[in-house]
């Protein structure tokens, strides 16, 4: 059956009637501060409470690595969940301060969804030929084919070598990582197959369909969703999700969807390293996803 959770705790885009220029400008986010730090790069192996950069066995590029954060709390001797996440455009800036250099470095969500404790944290790159060899692209995708193949060697040996729990996965993104968690999650079965829930803030595959690559049509994000499998998925964006819920709703897709305005008028992720209450209800929105029983798909998403 499908299930729809409805935060708009900032309904100003869905009021009918009222005056724009009555609606009161969104907050900054600059004006809370944050309650945590992303932890610097570590050099060596990873230990609990260390961030530090690696390379897929098998692949050989000096500009091509992920990063992987084990917990503060790990040990061997139990099984772990897994955030992968996606990071957004390298290159954005905007007139709020907001940048994004499109990294596995820069990206922030992960961490601020587990505050470090109780998952491990995967960020991975998207890849592209050069000349030279591969490296992670700062913008869009990449080679497909590339990025989808070293996301699912990486996940599977990240979680053979560090216990994470293959039945617990959730794949994460901001901004054009929001829109990869559908584009390269759901691209074909064998990727899709990798996930229990996905974390999707700014953005969303198929709302939007000028976006400079091959695939952003309405009719190719359809039939990525059909893949989807009714498996839960957060629904996040800055000031109103009204677009993202209204294309769902109208697509003929089953989904169990959590959508959640953030009352602030920031292009960012740093919302989730911040004391809010979208926060709050995003962290139990994933101890939600953890404690539910892991569910199978096919290639109908069915």
């Amino acid at each position: 059956m499908l299930r729809w959770t409805i935060a708009l705790l900032h309904g100003l885009f869905c009021l009918r009637g009222v005056a724009a220029d009555a609606v009161p400008p969104l907050a900054d986010l600059s004006t809370v501060p944050p309650d945590l730090q992303i932890p610097e790069l570590s050099p060596g192996p990873p230990a609990p409470g260390r961030r530090v950069a690696l390379t897929t066995s098998g692949w050989r590029s000096e500009d091509l690595h992920h990063l992987l954060y084990l917990p503060t709390d790990w040990t061997p001797d139990r099984s772990w969940p897994v955030l992968v996440e996606y990071a957004g455009n390298g290159g954005y800036r905007n007139a709020f301060g907001d940048r994004c250099d499109g990294t596995v470095e820069g990206s922030r969500l992960g961490y601020g969804l587990s505050g470090g404790q109780g998952c491990l944290w995967l960020c991975l790159p998207f890849v592209e030929k050069t000349a030279t060899g591969l490296r992670a692209a700062e913008t869009w995708w990449g080679d497909v084919e590339q990025t989808k193949r070293y996301a699912i060697a990486t996940v599977r040996e990240v979680c053979r070598q560090w216990q994470g729990d293959e039945q617990r996965v959730i794949l994460c993104g901001f901004s054009r990582g929001a829109i990869g968690c559908n584009f390269i999650g759901l691209h074909d079965d064998a990727i899709a197959r990798l996930w229990r829930a996905f974390f999707c803030h700014s953005h969303y595959d198929g709302v939007r369909e000028r976006w400079p690559y091959a695939g952003a049509d309405r009719a190719s994000a359809l039939r990525r969703l059909q893949r989807l499998g009714g498996r839960p998925q957060w629904i996040s964006h800055e000031g109103s999700v009204q677009a993202t819920q209204a294309y769902l709703e109208g697509c003929g897709v089953t989904g169990e969807w959590t959508f959640q305005a953030i009352p602030f008028r920031n292009h960012s992720d740093a919302w989730l390293l911040r004391p809010l209450p979208e926060r709050a209800a995003a962290r139990a929105w994933l101890q939600g996803v953890l404690s539910q029983p892991s569910r199978a798909t096919n290639s109908t998403g069915q």
